[in-house]
């Protein structure tokens, strides 16, 4: 599971290493200026948008990797049953991050005084 870690700079997601393997991805460090809206999502892999490339897609089950559709690509790590969040970035290498995490609201609350 993705961990969401933030300080008064930056927000750092670090992946667990069958993360990073799976999803062909690597740890994310994002300037908090760049955060420009937080939702909770009550299921993760329903709010998955465009296709898998490259990354593992377990459909319904579990989720890794970069997700693309026209003028977005997404970094989303999320398993089913356990919420998410979706954080919109600009000017990042990602344009969205979706990630599940155990306490969402708890994660929103930290990002949402940088938008």
């Amino acid at each position: 599971m993705a961990t969401v870690t933030t300080t008064p700079q930056t927000l750092h997601v670090s992946l667990t290493r069958a993360e990073r393997v799976l999803g062909l991805l690597r740890d994310l460090k994002v300037p908090l200026a760049a955060v420009q809206s937080v939702e909770v999502v009550p299921d993760g892999p329903a709010a998955a948008r465009g296709l898998r490339a490259p990354g593992l897609g377990l459909p319904g089950l579990r989720l890794i990797g970069t997700w693309r559709r026209r003028g977005e690509k997404a970094l989303v790590s999320v398993r089913r049953g356990q919420p998410a969040v979706r954080v919109h970035l600009t000017g990042q290498r990602f344009d969205t991050l979706l990630l599940g995490v155990d306490d969402p609201a708890a994660v929103a609350r930290a990002l949402s005084p940088a938008r």
